[in-house]
């Protein structure tokens, strides 16, 4: 099939994200991606644009990065997928140290998935286990924070937000959770703790119905971009001892230096429970995730009448996956990271936080590789998209946010291109005047 053909192909038979399933666009088609830069077709010849979302925040190195495409070629020659149940395998031992060695010292024991949103799930059924084994099966609900997001599966589903979240259709059929109001943003003042009162108020009422709190530490991700005080989830952490309940931290969108920590619960300076990793744990190169937790969780568990924890995916520890992973995170500890999210940061910060200015702009928000403008009214997907690709930008607004999380390699000129583009749709909005 020639392009015109393949979009065609795509747009009548073929299922993207939170997309129509009988009236798709014609989406471009990428040939070839290389560092930040895709190159496009659209049916009309190929052309480059600047990619700042990284695809979805992973590929924190940009595309087609040596290293790791060498790492993947040389582990094809030994085994691509080795059952993980009753074998093992050295990518995914080394991986496991490596994540032990980087994340909280409590942290010992890594369980490997397939994508975030399972490893969310590995978590809250963790979680649910260790209840059971404690013969508190009655602990089996879970509390989070309005304009959460942790993932399209049924029991991630339950724990985003009820009502501005993506997954409203489905409220009838999941658990009902509870939802504490969301933390202020990270503009209100230290002192002002009054926005921990609720969750608080609903630890004091449920905790002994209570498994555990699930939160995205420091910043709330698909459900609204939103940044929060360290303080704030110190608290938390503290209320989870004092109630005995336990801390899911969801760090899929936010580890591997996205906020210019390495993991963003370092900025509260607090240990998880359970934690949860994905996205940027391959570059960007492979679907993987895991699921960290203590050594009393993981005995708790293992001493129960189950004697083990009860999941166990076919393709767990991939050991291509592993081996992407182990050749990113040797990319990123090995490189000058810190630095170059915080350039990304003031490059942001310079470009960006002017554009409060204008009127259809309700807030510019900034923290380490993260950009985000949110817009007083939704953006027209198409429209923006389009306005976009001519600027030679890829960016995925969805609602009223236009934001960018680039690949960490970014230049300053390539960053620079996309905020003039993000400028470009700002003012179209305040123009009414999209070309």
């Amino acid at each position: 099939m020639n392009t015109h053909e393949l979009i065609h192909y795509d747009q009548q038979h073929v299922c993207h994200p939170y997309t129509s399933m009988t009236s798709a666009l014609q989406l471009p088609l990428v040939e070839y991606a290389q560092a930040c830069t895709l190159t496009l077709n659209q049916g009309e010849g190929s052309f480059d644009v600047v990619d700042g979302m990284a695809s979805w925040w992973c590929a924190i190195h940009g595309y087609n990065h040596p290293v790791i495409n060498n790492a993947l070629n040389k582990q094809t020659t030994k085994f691509s997928h080795i059952m993980f149940g009753g074998l093992t395998h050295e990518p995914a031992i080394r991986l496991a140290k490596t994540l032990v060695d980087i994340t909280s010292p409590s942290l010992q024991h890594v369980f490997f998935s397939d994508s975030g949103s399972v490893s969310v799930e590995v978590a809250m059924k963790m979680a649910l286990q260790y209840w059971q084994a404690k013969k508190q099966s009655n602990k089996n609900t879970f509390l989070t924070v309005k304009r959460g997001y942790h993932g399209d599966t049924f029991a991630t589903m339950s724990v985003c937000d009820p009502v501005n979240g993506m997954h409203h259709l489905f409220t009838g059929s999941l658990k009902p959770q509870l939802f504490a109001q969301a933390p202020h943003s990270i503009d209100t003042a230290e002192s002002d703790n009054s926005d921990i009162d609720d969750l608080r108020n609903q630890l004091e009422q449920h905790h002994h119905n209570i498994a555990a709190i699930i939160l995205e530490p420091i910043v709330q991700g698909a459900g609204g971009m939103r940044f929060y005080r360290p303080d704030y989830l110190k608290q938390v952490r503290t209320l989870c001892d004092k109630f005995n309940v336990l801390l899911i931290l969801d760090e899929i969108a936010t580890g591997f230096g996205r906020t210019g920590k390495l993991f963003a619960y370092e900025h509260a300076e607090i240990e998880a429970d359970i934690l949860c990793l994905g996205k940027a744990l391959t570059g960007g190169t492979m679907t993987l995730a895991a699921t960290l937790t203590t050594p009393h969780i993981a005995e708790t568990i293992s001493n129960s009448e189950a004697n083990c924890f009860m999941h166990g995916p076919t393709f767990m520890a991939n050991p291509l996956a592993c081996t992407a992973a182990n050749a990113s995170l040797e990319l990123l500890l090995n490189s000058d990271w810190h630095t170059k999210v915080l350039q990304i940061e003031s490059q942001f910060k310079t470009e960006l936080l002017p554009l409060k200015s204008f009127d259809c702009v309700e807030d510019v928000r900034v923290l380490g590789a993260i950009g985000v403008i949110e817009m007083k009214k939704p953006l027209d997907m198409q429209k923006t998209t389009n306005l976009l690709l001519k600027k030679g930008v890829w960016l995925r607004p969805f609602g009223k946010l236009l934001y960018s999380m680039p690949p960490f390699i970014i230049k300053p000129d390539e960053l620079t291109c996309i905020t003039q583009a993000m400028k470009a749709v700002v003012e179209s909005v305040e123009l009414n005047n999209f070309e």
